[in-house]
């Protein structure tokens, strides 16, 4: 009897330490993930750093995202690419002056970019997302892109889809004025890659499903249109290869479990 009740006791405070964990220490975590993508042939990488679902919220306060802002210039990328979820619901708390300052500390060279994701629609930010986003330096992709040339003379062709749920999409738009010899596409969501496949694209960034925040052994939470391709690198028919964000913020509950808010860095040998 003493030991089933040893064992109990050991078992309630292992899950408030991981309920603890969850809530209050992992999702202010932010990890750094390094990549690197093409062939070194002697040639200068194009360092490209992906942000995505940063979620500002009132568990998630911008004294958090100015900790995003540092790592960030840290790495000295080439170019910041933000896939998205900018807050989580800005009717209920939306410090508009504070995020622009923020991201506007961001520095990239070559470029900041961004696209719309669901929560960028709703409760009301779509009044002041692209405000803030061209007051802090981003330019926003709406079914366009933007051709980059690198320091070797090569062109980087930056294309974002408008958001797949709330907004309306348009693959052909958004590659229309490509003139380039590598092709990245941003897409909120991710299940969108099937259909880019046969573009010619290099690399399909993406956000939206979080890696399911939570992540406990054979329970799986995932998003609409972040079913099929979750976390991480996919290799898609060709030559084309998808990056799920799992995103730095929170939604529905402030918790994260095994699914450390990510900073993507990738080094692009072109």
């Amino acid at each position: 009897m003493k030991k089933r009740s040893i064992f109990f006791l050991v078992l309630f405070l292992a899950i408030i330490g991981m309920i603890f964990y969850a809530f209050l220490i992992e999702p202010k975590r932010i990890v750094t993930h390094n990549y690197t993508l093409g062939n070194n042939q002697g040639q200068k990488p194009v360092k490209v750093v992906q942000l995505s679902d940063i979620h500002i919220q009132k568990n998630y306060p911008t004294t958090q995202l100015e900790k995003i802002v540092t790592k960030v210039n840290q790495e000295k990328p080439d170019i910041i690419l933000f896939t998205g979820d900018l807050f989580d619901n800005y009717a209920t708390y939306g410090p508009a002056e504070e995020v622009t300052a923020a991201l506007s500390r961001l520095t990239a060279p070559l470029g900041k970019f961004a696209v719309w994701g669901n929560h960028d629609y709703g409760g009301g930010a779509s009044r002041v997302y692209p405000e803030i986003l061209a007051a802090a330096g981003f330019q926003l992709l709406e079914n366009t892109g933007i051709n980059v040339a690198n320091a070797d003379g090569k062109n980087i062709f930056i294309s974002g889809l408008d958001d797949s749920l709330l907004g309306n999409s348009s693959i052909e738009e958004a590659l229309s004025n490509r003139q380039s010899d590598y092709t990245i596409l941003l897409s909120h969501e991710p299940d969108v890659a099937d259909q880019l496949v046969d573009q010619n694209i290099q690399l399909i960034l993406s956000g939206h499903s979080h890696g399911g925040q939570i992540n406990i052994p054979f329970l799986t939470i995932k998003n609409v249109m972040a079913e099929k391709y979750f976390s991480g690198f996919y290799n898609l028919t060709g030559d084309t290869t998808l990056y799920v964000n799992t995103g730095l913020g929170t939604t529905k509950i402030p918790a994260r479990f095994r699914v450390p808010p990510e900073i993507a860095v990738f080094d692009l040998y072109i």
